[in-house]
Order: C-alpha cells, then structure tokens, then sequence
C-alpha cells in the first residue's frame, strides 16, 4: 500500500479457513483497482493451499480466475540447515511438518536471497531441493539486485497451476504444529518532544525483543515490524527477522525524522504466546533509552496459539 498499490487484508486466519473472505477481497479490488494480477500471500505457517484454495477457485470461479503456479518462497539459510546441508537452530519436527508440506505441494520453490551463498552453496542446496521435491522447479532468486526475477516472472504469468493428486495432510500435526508457534500482535504509540530517526527505532526494537526471544531459545518464525509518521504522505519503515541469528534488517526506510508514530508488531516463534508479550513489553521499556524525550506505549496487544485449521473447502483430486 505504501508504494501505491490497491490491498486488502484478510484478517482472522489463513485464506484455506477464510475462503469467502479472499473471494470479497478480490471482488473488492476488482470494484475499486481493476487489477490484471492478484498476487495473494498466505500467513507463513499454513498449508494445503493447493486442496483448499485453488482447486474450489477453479471450482466455483473458473470463470473469473486463472490460477497461477503456486510459488513456496525459501530462505536459503534456513532451508539449508532444515535439510540438513549444515548446522544451526531449527523448529521442532512438529512445525517442520508443516514447513515440508509447503514444499511439496509447491509448482515453483524459489530459493529467495540467492545473494546470501556462494555459487557452490547456493547451487548443492538448488540441488537438494530437487532431489527432496522432484514435482517442483526450483529456481533462485534475489530481490536485492533482481537477479532472476524475470525468468520466475514469466513463470507466474505464462503458465497456469497444473492438476495434481490432493497432497495427503495429517491435519492433527499440521493442528498441534500450528500450535506450537505463539503468535503476537501489537499498535505501540511512539513520541517524542524532539524528531528522532524512525528507521533507528525500529531497528533497535527488533534488536532488543531478538535478544529476549534467544535467551528462550525460541525459534523465530517472523518479525515483522512497521514504522508509520503521524504526518506525511504515507511513507513507512519496515524492519524484518526471518531468522535467530540473522541481523533485523530494514526493507523500507523514512526519509526524514519523525516526532509522532505508530508500531506495528507482527511476531511469530516458537514458544509460549504469553513470552512474545513479556519480550515485547520489556523491549518497549528497554528501547528508548538511547533516543532523547521519546516514549512508548502499548496501546493494543494480542498473544494467542492459532486454533486448529479447520477449511471452508477441501478438494479430494485423484490424477
């Protein structure tokens, strides 16, 4: 949205339990944007999209959709260490259930920030990928430099989703892996009697509930975190952690000093809901103290387990 581009929100859950829900989304943004591509993201831990979503698409709306190749985006270090290419923090083999069965069912696996490995280790990780999922393609990509981008590109809008065999999911440990990754979300209102640097903030936010989640030992899933002025013309900061031991990096940055903002915390890691709460609140207390006059405030905040995927529809193809 802040780059100009029409969005809706589908809020409550995944689009597999919140089918109806993506359906008025697009109808919306038909009404209002016209748009020639929807591009549809899912909340990061949910699977089965191919049963749930896509086939009751083509079902009940082939005639307004033509779906795309799914896509299943990876981190390359992660991703590595999962399939056991070298050594470093994982989930737990109940989340990682649900990890793999992102994979399975994907028609495109793209191996995102090709730019963090070295040729030889980005290609015996392209390489073990295909031999783990031989249905899917596997290509590389960096958005960093748009390395890649166009052959994945034209990938999505050339082709349309094959028919496959409904992929077999055991929906109690997809229910019990869900469950195990807390979730948290807050609005945090900061001030100050002086401008202060917001892409700092968010930064130093990031760093401080890091440090409180590794002494857990909590797995992070995602930090996500936006930074938006009182006053402006809709800039934001982004600042995102996809991993433990990774650096919180801004993806979009203020130009400008800000005196008044909004915080948004999105938070998802392994561990008990009510510890991502304690991280947060002892980060808000924690960070200000190197920005002069400025306060936080935790003006909304939600910790819950997700409930056990339950979809408005599931599609049993036999190919």
């Amino acid at each position: 949205r802040s780059q100009g581009f029409a969005t809706e929100e589908i809020p409550g859950g995944c689009f597999c339990c919140r089918f109806n829900s993506l359906v008025e989304a697009a109808r919306t943004l038909t009404a209002s944007a016209r748009p020639d591509v929807f591009i549809a993201e899912p909340v990061g831990s949910c699977t089965d999209l191919v049963a749930t979503v896509t086939y009751p698409l083509r079902r009940l709306y082939g005639d307004d959709f033509r779906i795309a190749p799914l896509s299943v985006l990876v981190d390359p270090i992660r991703a590595r260490r999962i399939l056991g290419l070298e050594k470093g923090g994982s989930f737990s083999e109940k989340v990682l259930y649900i990890y793999r069965k992102q994979l399975e069912e994907a028609d495109l696996i793209v191996v995102s920030k090709r730019d963090l490995l070295d040729a030889p280790r980005l290609a015996e990780l392209v390489q073990a990928l295909e031999r783990a999922y031989p249905k899917a393609s596997v290509l590389s990509v960096s958005a960093r430099t748009g390395d890649q981008l166009e052959p994945w590109f034209v990938r999505l809008t050339g082709n349309e989703q094959a028919r496959q065999a409904t992929m077999a999911v055991d929906y109690d440990v997809y229910a019990d892996g869900e469950a195990l990754l807390g979730w948290l979300n807050a609005t945090v209102a900061a001030e100050a009697t002086t401008e202060f640097d917001g892409n700092a903030l968010l930064q130093r936010l990031a760093t401080e509930i890091q440090s409180r989640l590794a002494t857990r030992g909590a797995e992070v899933a995602h930090l996500k975190m936006t930074l938006s002025p009182d006053q402006g013309l809709g800039d934001i900061a982004v600042v995102n952690l996809v991993r433990n031991d990774f650096v919180p990096e801004l993806s979009l940055r203020l130009e400008h000093p800000v005196r008044r903002a909004q915080v948004i915390v999105n938070l998802r890691a392994e561990c008990p809901p009510d510890f991502l709460r304690q991280a947060v609140e002892q980060a808000l207390a924690a960070a200000p103290a190197q920005f002069p006059n400025l306060t936080m405030r935790l003006e909304h905040a939600e910790q819950f387990q997700p409930g056990r995927p339950t979809p408005t529809h599931r599609d049993q193809v036999a190919i």
